[in-house]
């Protein structure tokens, strides 16, 4: 290589370095100026979709919940979905206690909740659930509660509006209750249907 590229060359690496330089030093100051908290803030816009971050630059976002260190999510406002749970409770005609008491024992009130078993949402929807009941978006809250409480509806006309039977079938599914003609002998569900109904019994009082 003659003399005359090399210095090209070495010129083309040089101004390379000193770019890199200049935009790492650009988004250390830019962190700097704009900092995350510990928590997640979220806004919703016009067309009613939900926005998330940790580092709220817009003052359209809200503090939304609170996180450890370790991003888990430790705590939720349980009553900021009660107008939506109102409104579909008094739709359907389902006791809206009973509906947040459904919520708190699901999801504990996490939007984003997703069980093991591919349950998802405020009201642990499973997809062919969400599917029964058109939901389209089961991260939505509006639609995912909706879904769950034309869902639990459902299964309180199936089972005459015995309420340990309709919560049991909501967990282990309406075959298995109808299969027992009782409370399916899970330790799951058993303890699922009591917990339901101690929050439910909160919630009334």
């Amino acid at each position: 290589m003659d003399r005359s590229r090399q210095r090209t060359v070495s010129s083309f690496l040089s101004t390379v370095r000193l770019v890199g330089i200049i935009s790492v030093t650009i988004v250390f100051f830019a962190g700097i100026s704009s900092p995350c908290y510990g928590g997640i803030y979220r806004y919703i816009d016009e067309n009613g979709d939900y926005h998330f971050t940790n580092c709220p630059r817009d003052p359209k976002y809200q503090f939304y919940i609170r996180e450890k260190e370790d991003s888990v999510t430790v705590r939720v406002d349980p009553d900021q979905y009660n107008t939506m749970i109102k409104e579909f409770s008094e739709k359907y005609g389902v006791d809206s206690d009973l509906v947040k008491a459904v919520i708190h024992a699901e999801s504990g009130f996490n939007s984003y909740a997703v069980s093991r078993k591919g349950a998802k949402g405020l009201m642990q929807l499973m997809p062919q659930t969400a599917e029964q009941w058109q939901v389209i978006d089961v991260f939505n809250p509006r639609q995912n509660i909706e879904g769950g409480v034309r869902h639990l509806k459902y299964l309180l006309e199936t089972f005459e509006n015995n309420l340990s039977l309709s919560l049991a079938a909501y967990n282990a599914g309406k075959n298995a209750v109808i299969q027992y003609r009782s409370i399916p002998p899970y330790d799951e569900t058993r303890n699922y249907v009591r917990k339901v109904l101690r929050f439910y019994e909160s919630y009334k009082h």
